[in-house]
């Protein structure tokens, strides 16, 4: 068999070619979750943090152009909801993939399942079953949307804490210990907890978490 030998210049543009079609998708996508948190836990730096992060995880991928929101609801006074903060939609994954056509959907029969809730560079988020487990989104919401009542923390007291406190989480995959309609939420299944308070990365990753977010594209 002959072999064909292909100069640097060839294949640099070969690869380029292969490039496009996938930073085309991304520069596109209008939904992610996040590949990383911040690393401090559930403390984002309050709201105006957590949309940094998801802004510099989409600029970084070529989609920084959009205005880009962290689905997350706040508690007490001038609490946010989740839902308000994230435009109307639709929204699609970095593989072009709709997961919403709107607000109304995606509270409701969205297509939100560990094959479709893709991180920014495209990939898939370990879900249960896999090792680690990073299906534990942060969200501090009902299964609305909505705020939690100011009684009791559900947002790690506004994604300023990292020892004490609590943070609502959500599901990405679609899947937990049993059927129940929690257990199968992408947005509201259980609170965190852990030894060192509910807050901390090391609790967020002792039920299944790793501080990730939701990120859309709110424009």
């Amino acid at each position: 068999m002959t072999s064909v030998w292909i100069g640097a210049p060839v294949a640099a543009c070969l690869a380029l070619w292969c490039a496009v079609p996938a930073q085309a998708q991304q520069a596109n996508m209008s939904f992610f979750v996040t590949s990383a948190g911040p690393g401090k836990g559930a403390d984002l730096g309050g709201l105006t943090g957590a949309d940094r992060h998801c802004q510099q995880l989409a600029q970084a991928a070529g989609a920084g152009a959009k205005t880009w929101r962290a689905y997350l609801s706040t508690q007490g006074a001038g609490a946010a909801n989740a839902r308000d903060r994230i435009g109307k939609g639709p929204w699609v994954n970095a593989k072009g993939e709709v997961v919403a056509k709107d607000v109304a959907e995606l509270h409701g029969v969205n297509k939100l399942t560990k094959q479709t809730a893709l991180s920014e560079k495209g990939e898939v988020i370990n879900g249960r079953g896999d090792k680690p487990n990073r299906h534990d989104i942060l969200t501090g919401s009902q299964a609305d949307g909505t705020a939690f009542p100011p009684d009791k923390d559900m947002t790690c007291k506004n994604y300023t804490s990292s020892t004490q406190g609590a943070v609502m989480v959500g599901h990405h995959d679609r899947q937990g210990l049993n059927e129940s309609a929690p257990m199968l939420s992408w947005n509201s299944s259980h609170p965190s907890r852990g030894a060192e308070g509910g807050c901390s990365q090391a609790d967020l990753r002792s039920t299944g978490g790793d501080g990730l977010l939701y990120c859309f594209a709110a424009n």
